[in-house]
C-alpha cells in the first residue's frame, strides 16, 4: 500500500483491530483458556470447511489474494523489500504490518460477521475467539505469504519509475 490511506480506511482498521482483540480477550474471559478448550476451537475449526457456508473459506482468502496483488505489485514499482521478509527483518515491522492490517480490514470484519453466523446456525452457540481466529486465519494470513511473493513476481513486469 503506497498511497496515503483515507480516513475512512484508518478508521476500518481500527475497528478491525479492536474487534479482533476484543473478541480474543473476551473469548478467554467467557471461556478460560485451557487445553480443552484449545482443542475444542482446533476440532471447530477444521470441521468447518466441511460444513455450511463453506464458500468463504474461498471468498476471503480470494479477497485478501486480491489485496496481496495490489500491495504487492505497488511494491515492486516502488522497489521495496517483500512485504514478509521486511517484517521478519525488522524494516519499519510495525509500518509494514499496519498497511496489511489496512489493506484486510474489511475482510476481517466480514469475517468475523460470517463466522458469527455460522457459529450461531451451526453451533448454537458463539465461541468469540474462534471467530477472531478464523478471520485472522483466512484473512490475514494469506496476504502475509503472498505479497512478498508476489512482489517478487511483479518486479520482473513492472518498470520502476526513474528516480529524479
Amino acid at each position: 500500500m503506497t498511497d496515503a490511506p483515507s480516513k475512512n480506511a484508518i478508521l476500518t482498521a481500527r475497528v478491525a483491530v479492536v474487534l479482533i482483540a476484543g473478541l480474543l480477550v473476551l473469548g478467554a474471559i467467557w471461556y478460560g483458556v485451557s487445553f480443552e478448550n484449545l482443542g475444542r476451537m482446533w476440532d471447530d475449526i477444521l470441521d468447518r470447511p466441511g460444513g455450511p457456508m463453506t464458500f468463504r473459506f474461498i471468498l476471503q482468502p480470494a479477497m485478501a489474494i486480491i489485496a496481496a496483488l495490489r500491495d504487492g505489485v505497488s511494491d515492486a514499482r516502488l522497489g521495496r523489500t517483500p512485504y514478509l521478509a521486511a517484517i521478519v527483518r525488522g524494516e519499519e515491522r510495525s509500518g509494514r504490518l499496519w498497511e496489511g492490517i489496512i489493506s484486510t480490514a474489511r475482510i476481517l470484519i466480514l469475517g468475523v460477521v460470517m463466522d458469527t453466523v455460522y457459529q450461531w446456525l451451526v453451533l448454537g452457540t458463539f465461541y468469540p475467539g474462534q471467530a477472531a481466529v478464523i478471520a485472522v486465519l483466512l484473512a490475514f494470513v494469506p496476504y502475509l505469504l503472498l505479497r512478498g511473493p508476489i512482489e517478487r513476481i511483479a518486479r520482473h513486469w513492472v518498470v520502476r519509475p526513474a528516480s529524479s
